[in-house]
């Protein structure tokens, strides 16, 4: 029953996905993208992982949402159709191909996961999910942690400067 469950999941995931890439409009392409981090946050569920679960909804599907539509609608993006060359969409495909084959072989030879270490479900659950990622960002992770808030202090300078309307 959980394969299943993860299978229609994971298609759905799928499919949203395709949308937010293949959809003219973009406000449209927005809330596929919206139906994919809600699939992403149901597998989290499923791989008992609700603060992750809680994370991925409030931040991605809320906070990061709101701001790129906030962006498209400040940029008034006119949806335009262009034509696309035939050798685009050829090296797209062939690209997909490969990405696809890649997937397929490394889940049929069982190596596509290289994690290793001591960390087992039991130690998962006797320490927490929430514990476990909070000494992990704050001690392995700080310095990534550090640059990437100062990189998004950065874009909030660079958005606020690009939409002051000069007077």
């Amino acid at each position: 029953m959980e394969s299943i469950f993860f299978l229609i999941v994971a298609a759905v995931a799928v499919l949203s996905s395709i949308l937010v890439v293949t959809c003219k409009n973009p406000i449209n392409s927005a809330l596929s993208l919206v139906m994919t981090f809600f699939c992403l946050a149901t597998l989290y569920v499923t791989l008992d992982a609700p603060f992750m679960a809680v994370t991925q909804v409030m931040v991605y599907a809320g906070a990061i949402m709101v701001l790129i539509v906030f962006v498209i609608m400040l940029l008034n993006i006119r949806v335009e159709a262009v034509k696309r060359g035939s050798h685009a969409v050829f090296a797209g495909g062939a690209i997909g191909l490969f990405l696809l084959f890649q997937t397929v072989w490394f889940l049929g030879r069982g190596t596509l996961s290289g994690a290793t270490g001591t960390m087992d479900r039991a130690q998962v659950v006797k320490v927490g999910h929430i514990e476990l990622i909070g000494k992990a960002l704050f001690t392995d992770f700080l310095l990534p942690f550090e640059i990437t808030s100062i990189l998004l202090l950065a874009a909030i300078v660079g958005a606020v400067i690009l939409a002051k309307r000069k007077i």
